[in-house]
């Protein structure tokens, strides 16, 4: 398998708590493909948490992990958001949301104890959950008209794909996902014949 279509996300949602001088500092880590998505987790954690001081957070996306963002929601700068991003890099991790919620005690933590506490709560959340390996895929829409559905059907069986919403009306579509290192291979043999065309919906 081609390690570069290979990245680690989180399972499913973890939590990890930790306490400093008062404050407590609650985790919350989640798989997340899109900053689309990540808004409205964050809207709903904000919902949850909603007599906390601040929703501090980092994301990063894609398997070459180049899209990622952090926020210090307040708090010193770079003493949260930062901190946060850190362990997503420690660990590896992409397609992952990491949130942290901070109730605050009454003593001030100063800029070193806040960077401490966002990270330690960001590693508490993701060592709660489970770390899996996932593979991306070439998704595509295939448009073909009937006399080319026998040529389409064995192409899917001989590369053991899946149909994914198909419709069969006047024309047919269906959507398939494709190994990334073979996608560019068979959409050639599927454009081969006469009336089909292949769309890349996107790689994820």
């Amino acid at each position: 398998m081609d390690n570069s279509s290979i990245y680690k996300t989180l399972k499913r949602r973890s939590e990890g708590l930790y306490k400093e001088k008062g404050s407590k500092f609650i985790g919350i880590a989640q798989k997340c493909y899109s900053e689309e998505e990540a808004k409205e987790l964050l809207k709903k954690w904000k919902q949850e948490h909603n007599q906390a001081g601040h929703l501090c957070y980092a994301y990063r996306f894609g398997v070459d992990k180049k899209v990622y963002r952090s926020n210090d929601d307040g708090e010193p700068s770079n003493s949260a958001g930062p901190p946060i991003l850190g362990q997503i890099q420690a660990y590896d991790l992409s397609n992952v949301l990491i949130g942290v919620v901070r109730y605050y005690g009454g003593t001030k933590l100063g800029v070193g104890g806040l960077i401490g506490a966002y990270r330690t709560s960001a590693k508490e959340a993701i060592e709660a959950g489970k770390i899996i390996e996932l593979e991306v895929y070439n998704w595509v829409r295939i448009r073909f008209e009937y006399v080319d559905m026998p040529n389409v059907m064995n192409t899917l069986k001989k590369h053991r794909l899946k149909m994914i919403d198909n419709i069969f009306e006047t024309s047919c579509e269906l959507t398939t996902n494709l190994t990334v290192q073979l996608s560019e291979s068979i959409i050639a043999e599927l454009e081969a014949f006469t009336t089909v065309k292949v769309e890349s919906k996107g790689i994820y």
